[in-house]
Parts: structure tokens; C-alpha cells; sequence
């Protein structure tokens, strides 16, 4: 294929009397283009399948989480949306939530299926999955900071989160986001130590802890998500895949882990 750029020349009284122009052969680049477009593609492809096969992996030692990624990649972004962020933002987010607690394969199937209150050391170990997540996504390419969300979506506006104790801005808005749509998702559908707590309970959470624990904006959108626009988890289309008051607070945490 030739690119051909052409300007008339004139002789005299306007007639003309010839052309000068540049003839080039772009063939060579248009394969260029068309194999830097199949890679891309196959690339996109490559990592569909990564994600996949890791939220699989997450969710397949635990029965009752299957489907706790997609509904929350679908909050997650419902809640993009609604804070009107581009849609970079959202793609980022919602792969990372596709694959937000892939490091809880490394927790010992005991503590993540065990019915009743955990120990220090087990809560311990629920608590490095982020660390754990981090190692395994960091080792794949993906065109966006998925390893680093998924580090982060369990820090709190205050500081009191995990595994970093980050804190306000030098949280990820990704990670702010994914973690607000983690602990609705977890405590709208049973665990292993509970039972489902409910809608308003989730959302007396999310409101109570904001600008607390949750980003205000991230709470504002969500609410808006969940109580004026008709948000539902399930789709036609959705895809299969001790008492004291210190344990209280630490299975209340674990809650949303």
C-alpha cells in the first residue's frame, strides 16, 4: 500500500503543469500496526484468563464466597460510576477486585472455614492476605496498579487498617473504593461465623464509619448506588465461578476481611 502526497505545479496563466509529491510504501507499517493490535488483543486475552483462573483459586476453598468477587467488581464499579471517574479508573478497579483476597490462598483452610471466634494467631494470618495478594499479582503484567489496590483495600481512612496502617490520601482512591464495596458485599451474605447481617446493617457501617475508617466521597456514592438507583448483585448474566470485648472487635473486622 502506497501513501501518496501531491501539489499541483503552475505554468504560466494558472495551467498546470505538473505535480510535486512524496510516493511512499506504508505496507511494512500497516503490519506494523495490524500486529501490534493482535498483540494487544492477545495480551487483554491473556490476562482475562489470569484473572479467571486466580478468582477461581480464591474462591474455590471457600463455598460460601463463591461469587464474592464479581459482586464486589460490580459494586466496586457501580460506585466508579457514580463518582462520574473515567473509565480507567474503573477498569482498574474492577480487576482488582476480581482478585482482592487471591492471597488468602496461603490462610490455612481451618481458619478461613472455622465457624467460631478466631485466635490472635489465626486473625494473624487472615490479616497478611493483602501482603500475600501483593506477591502473586506483582509478578504479572497488567497495564494498571492491580497489585498495589489489592495491598491496600483493607487500609482505613484513619489509619487503623492493614497490612501498611496507611492513612487519608496515601491511600489508592482504588483501594478507598474496593474496600467500601468489600465490607458491603461481606456483610450482606453469610460466613462461616455468621450469618448475613443485612442491608441496613451494612449501610449504618458504611455511614457511621465515614471519613472514620471509609473515604466520605466513596461512602456518599455508594449509598447513592445502593438506595436510589436500583443497584442489585445478581444479574440474568452473572458468572459462576473467644467473648471478650477485644475479640468482639477483632471478628467484627474480620467481618470484611
Amino acid at each position: 500500500m502506497a501513501f501518496i502526497s501531491a501539489t499541483p505545479a503552475f505554468a504560466g496563466e494558472g495551467e498546470v503543469s505538473g505535480y510535486h509529491g512524496i510516493h511512499r510504501d506504508i505496507t511494512g507499517r500497516e503490519q506494523r500496526e495490524q500486529q501490534l493490535t493482535r498483540m494487544a488483543r492477545k495480551l487483554q486475552r491473556t490476562n482475562e484468563e489470569r484473572i479467571e483462573a486466580l478468582t477461581l483459586a480464591a474462591e474455590a476453598r471457600e463455598h460460601y464466597r463463591v461469587g464474592h468477587h464479581r459482586r464486589v467488581a460490580k459494586l466496586a464499579y457501580a460506585i466508579v460510576c457514580e463518582m462520574g471517574r473515567l473509565p480507567e479508573l474503573g477498569r482498574t478497579v474492577r480487576t482488582a477486585a476480581l482478585v482482592h483476597d487471591v492471597g488468602k490462598i496461603y490462610v490455612s483452610l481451618e481458619v478461613l472455614t472455622k465457624p467460631g471466634q478466631l485466635s490472635r494467631d489465626e486473625f494473624a494470618s487472615v490479616r497478611n492476605h493483602p501482603h500475600a495478594g501483593y506477591r502473586i499479582l506483582s509478578n504479572l503484567k497488567f497495564p494498571w496498579p492491580i497489585a498495589d489496590v489489592v495491598l491496600q483495600h483493607h487500609e482505613r481512612m484513619d489509619g487503623s487498617g492493614y497490612p501498611l496502617g496507611l492513612n487519608g490520601d496515601d491511600i489508592r482512591l482504588e483501594a478507598r473504593i474496593l474496600g467500601v464495596a468489600d465490607t458491603v458485599e461481606a456483610m450482606l451474605h453469610p460466613r462461616s461465623y455468621r450469618p448475613a447481617l443485612g442491608m441496613d446493617k451494612a449501610l449504618q457501617r458504611i455511614a457511621s464509619n465515614k471519613d472514620v475508617l471509609y473515604d466520605p466521597d466513596v461512602v456518599e456514592a455508594c449509598l447513592a448506588v445502593l438506595l436510589d438507583r436500583g443497584f442489585k448483585f445478581q444479574s440474568p448474566h452473572s458468572r459462576r465461578l473467644e467473648t471478650s470485648s477485644q475479640g468482639q472487635d477483632l471478628n467484627e473486622d474480620f467481618a470484611s476481611a
